[in-house]
């Protein structure tokens, strides 16, 4: 998930904090912030970060944070002293309209430093992730009833979703190559048909490699499978970073996108590697020329039109969904801004 979405149940009655941790947990949610009682007493209810909040100060194992609480100046400047010294630092007001948080936005960037606003509706909390369009790092609700959770929840799924445009490439070369190591992405999710994952073998170009949700002559819909392609290949991670395909393995998050741009985020439950006959797809787009290698099988599908084609039907000249990135390379999976060429 690209930004990160917390509850702060330490407000609530203390006959409400359990019912409100056992609930956002059934949610999705991973972190909760909580006073070290309710720390020591909650903790049996399931694998989470608890995070203690102590006055203003965050601890999360050896990571700190702190809580500042905006209302003039001076605050501001408090805020802004912390960046690129804490790893979070969240900030509240009472009126966030006379706040100016695109001044702590622009000076947070680029430190190590994560921004998270403090709210108490999932309506402030979208304002936040569009203000100047990179936005906060994330918020934290403040939860005090089921009312408030229920808002946070509907954040969640918003959270874990996004948009990323997809565009289409010509094919120029469809070729059978001999066998090789190819990797299976079973995720912990039901995929819908149209969904698939970003494959390719330049992180700068990746195919719309179609789930194994549509119906075939050949074996039964596996809707939670990717036939993703050769072990070398790169795939799109949910935070927009890549990995290599031998590098998956079960826990992973990666992106599940459509072709009409919606994405979420799955996690990987497994990656099988096996040895299978491949073929090697060369697209263009512009004056960029790039592949994927897939298996070379009838159920391996490519996205054509919109609809998912099996990669013994794709030919030179069709046109096929695919994302292409601005950055010129990628180190340990990050975009970087360098000359590097992939062939």
């Amino acid at each position: 998930m690209g930004k990160l979405v917390w509850i702060r149940i330490d407000g609530a009655a203390s006959s409400r904090r359990k019912e409100l941790a056992r609930a956002a947990l059934e949610q999705g949610f991973r972190t909760i912030i909580m006073g070290l009682r309710d720390c020591q007493t909650l903790g049996s209810l399931g694998k989470f970060e608890q995070m203690i909040i102590r006055g203003e100060e965050l601890t999360l194992g050896a990571r700190t944070g702190r809580f500042v609480t905006i209302g003039n100046k001076a605050d501001m400047q408090r805020a802004l002293g912390l960046a690129g010294k804490a790893d979070w630092v969240v900030v509240s007001a009472r009126d966030w309209k006379i706040i100016p948080i695109e001044g702590l936005i622009a000076d947070f960037q680029g430190t190590k430093t994560k921004l998270l606003a403090q709210v108490t509706s999932a309506s402030d909390a979208k304002v936040f992730f569009e203000t100047l369009e990179k936005g906060v790092d994330g918020v934290v609700f403040d939860i005090r009833d089921q009312n408030e959770l229920a808002e946070a929840i509907k954040l969640v799924s918003r959270a874990e979703s996004s948009e990323l445009p997809l565009t289409q490439a010509r094919v120029v070369r469809v070729a059978p190559l001999g066998s090789g190591d190819r990797v299976c992405v079973d995720t912990c999710t039901m995929l819908r048909l149209g969904e698939g994952m970003l494959i390719g073998s330049q992180a700068s170009s990746m195919f719309l490699v179609h789930s194994e949700t549509k119906l075939n002559q050949y074996a039964a819909p596996r809707p939670f499978r990717v036939n993703a392609g050769a072990v070398h290949s790169y795939i799109l991670m949910a935070d927009r970073t890549t990995k290599y395909l031998s590098e998956l393995a079960a826990g992973d998050e990666v992106l599940a996108a459509e072709v009409g741009g919606r994405t979420q985020m799955v996690v990987v439950g497994r990656a099988k590697i096996e040895k299978r006959p491949l073929v090697l797809v060369e697209a263009e787009s512009g004056n960029r020329r790039f592949n994927v290698i897939l298996q070379n099988a009838e159920t391996v599908c490519l996205v054509r039109d919109g609809e998912p084609v099996s990669i013994v039907e794709i030919k030179a000249g069709d046109s096929v969904a695919v994302w292409l990135s601005e950055g010129q390379g990628r180190h340990f999976g990050r975009s970087i801004k360098e000359n590097i060429v992939e062939k």
